[in-house]
């Protein structure tokens, strides 16, 4: 037999007062109760192991002190990484979150979007899989306050970006000084915001220093797809790299779109022999944490994850506070982290 949840009901019973009283000491009222009633009435409410019931009080004061956050995959350390930053600054200011793994799939997150705002939530910080976000658009015109991170979108609203153009460029400047001149490139489709950027940013440095882009050395997946059980972004280096090494020339060094991309692609490389960066010099781009735990230790792009979870959960939180109609739009400037995967070519 379940046993029936304990009311506020049982908690006046137990307390000999009226609901309205045991309302106003559970709800810290500014209404006076007399401090020995007041004792009485949390004392028993503690006994009866009493629960309150948040969605009535989020109906009462037309607040949930909720967050959803929308990520394409949980799989990508740097995810877990960026959601870190937000707890952080939504649990110092009373505020919880709700995740939702979209698994880059546009359908479930237009389900999670529309899930969220029946929920009542305060406001939405999410990495968008969409190309067109007219959807995403009209629930901001519902009213929900929306961050995007990770990925820009076609409408005004409150943006935390990355200079990815500036990363991109970095990564190539930083193979050309070590004496690199055929360099490759391996990523999953370049149909996100982030990755066209990121690209853009590596043809930049390519052109800036006079170095020539072979597309031999240039390997791109047509299509992505994430699974519950496995990490794509992993299985995708592993697979690029083994059709690199189908070819009859290699480069002597690889800048790879992300840091699991990179330590599939290293991975892969040293299963057949290829030592990294002896043979290929090998670089990624997010830095995050298992990035330096790898063997050898991993070059890559910092794009300050933690911190943009941070600024995200910041901004939004700034503009529930003081209502502020108008978006921000912030910058973030990624560095190069050099450690082991590159050398100076000989």
């Amino acid at each position: 037999m379940i046993k029936r949840s304990t009311t506020i009901y049982d908690v006046a019973k137990a307390a000999n007062t009226s609901i309205a009283t045991v309302s106003r000491v559970l709800n810290n009222s500014d209404y006076p109760v007399k401090e020995k009633l007041a004792k009485k009435v949390l004392s028993e409410a503690k006994k009866l192991n009493y629960i309150p019931n948040l969605i009535g009080k989020q109906l009462k004061n037309k607040k949930s002190n909720d967050i959803g956050v929308i990520i394409p995959n949980i799989t990508n350390q740097f995810y877990p990484q960026l959601i870190q930053g937000i707890e952080k600054v939504a649990r110092e200011n009373g505020y919880n979150i709700l995740l939702c793994n979209s698994q880059r799939d546009p359908i479930n997150e237009n389900k999670y979007l529309e899930s969220l705002f029946q929920k009542q939530v305060e406001g939405i910080i999410i990495s968008s899989v969409q190309n067109i976000h007219e959807s995403l658009k009209k629930f901001a015109e519902r009213g929900i306050r929306i961050v995007v991170f990770d990925q820009n979108v076609d409408f005004d609203c409150n943006k935390i970006i990355i200079d990815f153009v500036k990363g991109g460029f970095l990564a190539a400047k930083h193979l050309i000084e070590l004496g690199h001149k055929k360099i490759g490139f391996i990523s999953a489709p370049l149909n996100k915001y982030s990755r066209v950027k990121v690209f853009e940013g590596f043809i930049n440095g390519l052109k800036e220093f006079n170095v020539n882009m072979n597309k031999d050395y240039i390997f791109i997946s047509n299509e992505e797809k994430e699974f519950y059980d496995e990490i794509y972004e992993y299985n995708n280096g592993r697979i690029l790299a083994r059709q690199m090494l189908s070819k009859s020339k290699l480069p002597t060094s690889v800048f790879c779109i992300n840091d699991m991309t990179a330590i599939g692609v290293i991975q892969a490389l040293q299963e057949n022999s290829i030592e990294v960066p002896k043979d290929i010099s090998v670089i990624g781009f997010d830095n995050i944490p298992i990035s330096k735990m790898v063997s050898p230790a991993l070059t890559t792009v910092d794009q300050y994850t933690y911190k943009m979870g941070k600024m995200a959960a910041e901004v939004l939180l700034r503009i529930l506070k003081e209502n502020k109609k108008k978006n921000e739009s912030l910058l973030i400037e990624p560095s190069l982290i050099v450690r082991e995967s590159t050398k100076i070519i000989s």
